[in-house]
């Protein structure tokens, strides 16, 4: 039983993972729907196997991964280390595993120790030869060929082994082929730079061409030996990489380069093939306002399936679904939150499958011989995710999932079972196996028993709604308190954890909210913790998350100090001595909101914030804020070099010294600002920290100085 939290300590908020997170995950049916697979870590750690549970036995064991009480540090190369943080990955042993999906004998490919592993059928998984130092590895649809990535080129070979072939040959520094360009891992979603072909005779990929992008050095202080990595990072207004879609045939290895239109300067966000071979491609302009799905013929040529312009910028989804029947299931704002549409082969809409004033957030399966799509969404409240089938053909929705709280499911192909990972603000997330037609429990995977609020001693914070500053709409909020705050006569200071960025949420019923470890200690040592989704935060339609359209920083800092200001009106919150942290996006907002509103912020530990929009990437920048020539004044308003000199509370600024995403040098120019303004700042660098800090001991340190900081100026 995990032990009770009424007494945290700095080492409890700094350790990795959060009490009930440990649970299974990639939850994955087998092609045949006769089992689930996951990743789970037995021993409770960051080190997971991968398991398979059998539905019709009810026998579940390990498949792939370290032996039980194994722990490691793995040795990362720098190229899979940098990819790991594209992913915001910190687990390690078995982080992931593919199973063919048209093959009549099972096969599985799990990467293993810088190389690849394979189990065909009954076999054990064994070491596919020649394949050290692959990333990225995929499997062809029949389970014969599995090809990769080392070196910036692509390489193919055979499941049942033998020698290892390369396609493609002039990778360079800043030329890659079949790997996700930075924009795209980090901005669009797209993990991926090359795709297999339905019949496994082609692989589509991406080659882009970096060169013309200065190269932006990150040198590392903190190690023994001089150690300088070379980004070309693509800075707002600035260069992209230049993008090529290839179709590359096996038997010959020759290349059709396919046509994406006049246009040079754009992104790729997806690419499927459609199960009739045919390669599609979503097309999104440098500017974001237009995206086409093109459609390319065997020789290269392209026409347009779909084409859709929206202001002032087209949020993309996760993937377009190319049905069986010729049909396209699509997702669109074009009604101003995000719905599902079928258009026919031809790109002709046919129907509307969803509508309302809520969000589908993903959609989880289609079941086409029962012509149904299984999505989730906020239909129910923005603050859970429920699992709804609607018909393919239109009609009535019907919801899935039973509890409140937040869903995250997988469904069988055979449209059979579901796999329901359930969590609320009350207790941990817990796995169960169900019919879809039903919701009937077949079978519980994994309870995390003890894993309760009650059973912890930790109390579910408090979830709020606060009028927005302009008093349109009302936002969502969560407070931590401590023990008897309401009914004690007394009142607290205040400590404001803060995001409110787009594309996020950070309130809802979900467990990692009671998990907030840090927010539970601060309100455990007699602070009052407030988090609020303000106007430009997610999933309350493209109205409320364009709020900040071209002037990123004013209505979320508005937001931020009117919820405050309501903190006023529960009678114990102290709002004279308010603070504020965040991380990233939160860490500018931090500096920002001392900055614009330094009668009611007075502490802040701002963490890698951005200084200036100009400094950042261009698909996340331009996206919001357009091009620092089109929109100086957006940029000029928006950048914390401008209110430096505004600065009159206590700021301590974290940074890692290696953070290839918002580089050190934003807090460095942030620094000659305040400087400069003759204005006070602390300083906490980690040298050899990137985006994600990840160092156990340098976490825990972390704590303590921020707990330090406010403890020292607030009380």
């Amino acid at each position: 039983m995990p032990k009770p939290l009424e007494s945290l300590t700095i080492a409890d908020i700094a350790k990795l993972p959060r009490p009930g997170m440990v649970v299974p995950g990639m939850l994955r049916f087998t092609p045949d729907s006769t089992a689930l697979t996951y990743l789970f870590s037995a021993e409770g750690s960051l080190v997971r196997s991968l398991w398979r549970y059998d539905i019709e036995t009810g026998e579940r064991k390990v498949i792939a991964g370290p032996p039980a009480g194994a722990t490691h540090e793995e040795q990362l190369s720098r190229e899979e280390e940098l990819r790991r943080q594209r992913l915001r990955l910190r687990e390690l042993g078995v982080t992931s595993y593919q199973w063919a999906d048209k093959t009549a004998v099972p096969t599985l490919l799990v990467p293993d120790g810088g190389q690849l592993s394979v189990a065909i059928g009954d076999r054990s998984l064994s070491v596919l030869e020649g394949t050290e130092g692959a990333l990225d590895p995929k499997l062809s649809r029949d389970g014969s060929l599995v090809a990769f990535i080392r070196n910036g080129d692509l390489f193919v070979t055979e499941t049942m082994g033998g020698p290892v072939r390369r396609l493609t040959h002039d990778a360079e520094d800043g030329l890659t082929n079949g790997v996700a360009e930075f924009i795209a891992a980090e901005e669009l979603d797209r993990d991926d730079g090359f795709w297999w072909s339905p019949d496994g005779s082609q692989i589509a990929y991406i080659r882009a061409d970096s060169r013309h992008i200065p190269k932006y050095p990150i040198v590392h202080q903190g190690k023994n030996a001089v150690d300088v990595e070379e980004h070309r990072y693509p800075f707002a207004g600035a260069a992209n990489a230049g993008l090529q879609l290839g179709v590359l045939d096996l038997a010959t290895a020759e290349t059709t380069w396919v046509d994406l239109g006049p246009e040079t300067d754009f992104y790729l966000p997806r690419v499927t093939w459609r199960p009739d071979g045919v390669l599609t491609c979503q097309w999104l302009s440098r500017d974001q306002r237009t995206t086409r799905l093109l459609a390319f013929e065997p020789g290269g040529t392209s026409r347009v399936l779909i084409e859709c312009h929206q202001e002032p910028w087209i949020n993309i989804a996760v993937d377009a679904r190319f049905l069986e029947s010729g049909e396209i299931l699509w997702w669109s704002e074009r009604s101003g939150f995000g719905h599902l549409y079928v258009y026919d082969a031809d790109g002709h809409l046919q129907r509307q499958l969803t509508e309302g004033d809520w969000v589908v957030t993903r959609v989880a399966g289609v079941d086409c011989e029962r012509r149904l799509v299984y999505f989730e969404g906020t239909r129910d409240s923005v603050l859970e995710r429920h699992l709804h089938c609607v018909p393919l053909d239109g009609g009535e929705i019907r919801r899935v999932t039973e509890g409140a709280g937040w869903h995250a499911t997988a469904i069988s192909s055979d449209g059979r079972f579901f796999a329901d990972q359930h969590s609320g603000l009350g207790h941990a997330p817990r796995v169960t196996l169900r019919e879809t037609e039903t919701g009937r429990a077949v079978a519980t995977i994994y309870a995390n028993e003890g894993y309760t609020a009650a059973d912890l001693g930790l109390p579910a914070p408090q979830l709020v709604e606060v009028p927005a500053a302009d008093g349109t709409t009302m936002l969502k909020g969560a407070i931590y308190a401590p023990a008897g705050a309401a009914a004690s006569g007394k009142k607290f200071p205040v400590i404001v954890s803060v995001y409110g960025g787009p594309h996020a949420q950070r309130v809802a019923n979900e467990w990692s909210l009671t998990v907030d470890l840090r927010s539970q200690y601060l309100a455990q040592q007699g602070f009052v913790v407030f988090r609020l989704d303000n106007r430009g935060s997610a999933n309350r339609g493209l109205a409320f998350e364009a709020a900040l359209a071209l002037r990123m920083g004013t209505v979320e800092v508005e937001d931020q100090a009117a919820g405050v200001r309501w903190l006023e009106t529960l009678g114990y919150c102290d709002t004279s001595r308010t603070g504020i942290f965040g991380w990233s996006y939160g860490g500018y907002m931090t500096a920002l909101c001392m900055m614009r509103e330094p009668e009611l912020f007075k502490v802040g530990v701002a963490g890698a914030p951005v200084a200036d929009w100009d400094g950042y990437d261009t698909g996340y920048s331009e996206r919001y804020m357009s091009t620092p020539q089109e929109n100086p004044d957006g940029y000029r308003d928006g950048s914390l070099l401008k209110h430096a000199a505004k600065l009159q509370g206590k700021l301590l600024l974290v940074h890692g010294g290696v953070d290839e995403n918002v580089h050190f040098r934003h807090t460095a120019r942030l620094i000659t600002a305040l400087t400069d303004a003759d204005r006070d700042y602390d300083l906490l660098v980690f040298p050899e920290e990137r985006h994600m800090p990840n160092n156990a001991k340098g976490l825990e340190y972390q704590e303590r100085k921020l707990v330090e900081y406010f403890e020292h100026w607030l009380r």
